[in-house]
This record gives C-alpha cells, sequence and structure tokens, in this order.
C-alpha cells in the first residue's frame, strides 16, 4: 500500500474518531440532563402517558454505566443529593 494512501486514510480515522468523541461528549451532556429531569420531576404531578414515558427515559439513565453518568451529570453541572425519606418529603421545586 502506497505511503499516501495510508496517510490518506489515517487522516480519515483519526476525523472519524474525532466525530465520534465529539458525538459521545454531547450524548453524555444529554444524559446527565435527562438524569437531572428524571430526578427533579414530580410523578404525582403527570399525566399517565407522562409517566410512562418518564419511566421508560428513566430506565434507559438507569442503565448506563455508573462512569458514563457521573460524567454527564458533571457535564450539565449537576450536584447528586443523598435520597433520604426526609428530602423525598420535602416540596419539589
Amino acid at each position: 500500500m502506497p505511503l499516501a494512501q495510508k496517510e490518506h486514510e489515517n487522516t480519515m480515522l483519526r476525523a472519524e474518531i474525532e466525530m465520534l468523541v465529539q458525538e459521545r461528549a454531547h450524548l453524555v451532556r444529554v444524559a446527565g440532563a435527562a438524569a437531572v429531569f428524571i430526578a427533579n420531576m414530580d410523578i404525582h404531578k403527570l399525566p399517565q402517558p407522562v409517566v410512562d414515558a418518564a419511566d421508560v427515559l428513566a430506565m434507559s439513565v438507569n442503565a448506563l454505566p455508573e462512569d458514563t453518568l457521573r460524567d454527564g451529570l458533571e457535564s450539565v453541572g449537576a450536584e447528586v443529593a443523598i435520597d433520604t425519606p426526609e428530602r423525598r418529603r420535602q416540596p419539589r421545586t
């Protein structure tokens, strides 16, 4: 294989990898935002179809690897609060 062709393939692979890295960063941010959204919603005030959709979203977020979820939460500047019975009784803002 000629050197010029190898260099061209390497350049194309680098571009593809960079695109995938950027896409992952966007998806991680979406996952973080979804996790914050789910954590802050009050399902008792939502219509059932919305609760069903939120459940699908929550299951998808919960299926993420822990480090990916942590990266997502960091990317949106979320702070993780300890879930306690007292915290659950507080009104959501």
